[in-house]
């Protein structure tokens, strides 16, 4: 091994061990990623100091990175202690892609059920705050306009904005959209397809969602159905990917099947299946019951082709937090249902890098 005149261990030794560190998801090694500035390699004597640059906070393996990058520093001669900071830096999956992008906003993923009544909101809702908590910035836009349901999950109740007009709202830290913030309660939207498009359209592109700052990622919440909503967000803007919500039951299976076809021939990747009130632990005993079943949607995606991205359980704790405008993520986010969104999340951003490589890499 090559080192300086002084005895210090160089950059390049530096670099030649952090190559054995390898992504697992983009499966090449972080310096050849590029996850390691040369100019945030500090040597001084037998210290080191750098800094990995992941390509979203909420990265999976972030801490078992960081412990592997110690653990090869240390072992270079000459090395007594080594600092290693975990940063990131979200990439865009939609530039140069189809559709206008949303100014301001690096990646979208769309929540959508094709069936109503399976949690696609609730997801919605806690899938953006997981990932606010992770310590990316993140926006949430209710694009269900005939059934607006992110007021009361945010606890902002309905008409608040009715005299100002529809704005951006920050909540919890996200910063979130829903024309339910300007309809009075009861007060329903009846409204036929070229309206709907037009709505989707202008929450997407008439609102300042980069007014406080680059958003990393934006969830759409979609309604039900495969019709004008789902197809306006998908043609106004660039998807970086779609996460479908169903529960084990055949009904929403089939119905999760038919948006999943829906997307494809929209040419929006599809992440993959979400199983909500996937089985229910008793409180009192401790004995688990699988209400509607249960591994339906494992199956599902098993025969489809893709991905399964986790199940939630069945809680009365996400029904009370929901209906009091408080999501389980923020109120009890070390609650098991809280941290099952939370590795939802952290697979969803894991899916959007993915995506953002393999573009970039076709692109070249």
């Amino acid at each position: 091994m090559t080192e300086a005149s002084n005895g210090q261990v160089t950059k390049e030794e530096v670099l030649a061990a952090l190559q054995q560190i390898e992504d697992p998801d983009l499966h090449r090694d972080i310096v050849s990623l590029g996850f390691v500035p040369e100019s945030d390699i500090n040597i001084c004597g037998s210290n080191i100091s750098i800094r990995i640059v992941l390509t979203t906070p909420a990265c999976p393996v972030r801490e078992t990175m960081k412990e592997q990058a110690q653990q090869l520093l240390t072992s270079l001669p000459g090395v007594e202690q080594a600092e290693v900071t975990m940063d990131a830096t979200v990439r865009s999956t939609g530039v140069g892609r189809g559709p206008k992008e949303i100014e301001g906003v690096r990646n979208i993923i769309a929540v959508a059920s094709n069936k109503g009544g399976v949690g696609k909101s609730t997801v919605a809702v806690n899938l953006a705050i997981a990932l606010r908590r992770f310590g990316a910035r993140v926006g949430l836009m209710d694009a269900d306009l005939t059934g607006p349901n992110i007021p009361t999950m945010l606890g902002l109740g309905a008409g608040f904005q009715a005299d100002t007009g529809l704005g951006i709202v920050e909540r919890y830290g996200i910063r979130a959209a829903s024309i339910g913030f300007v309809l009075k309660r009861g007060l329903p939207v009846v409204w036929r397809g070229p309206m709907i498009g037009t709505g989707v359209r202008q929450l997407m592109h008439d609102l300042p969602w980069n007014a406080e700052g680059e958003l990393d990622y934006l969830i759409v919440d979609l309604p039900p159905g495969t019709s004008d909503a789902s197809m306006s967000a998908a043609q106004e803007a660039p998807i970086a990917g779609t996460v479908i919500v169903t529960t084990p039951n055949n009904v929403s299976l089939e119905d999760a099947m038919k948006a999943v076809t829906m997307f494809e021939k929209l040419n929006v990747p599809v992440f993959g299946l979400i199983e909500n009130m996937s089985y229910f632990i008793c409180p009192h005993c401790g004995d688990r019951t699988d209400i509607f079943g249960h591994g339906g949607a494992r199956q599902t995606a098993d025969e489809l082709g893709i991905d399964f991205l986790g199940e939630i359980p069945l809680d009365p704790n996400i029904r009370s937090g929901a209906d009091a405008g408080i999501p389980i993520v923020e109120s009890d986010p070390d609650a098991p249902v809280a941290r099952a969104f939370a590795e939802i999340a952290q697979t969803v951003a894991a899916k959007t890098s993915v995506q953002h490589f393999f573009a970039t890499t076709a692109a070249s």
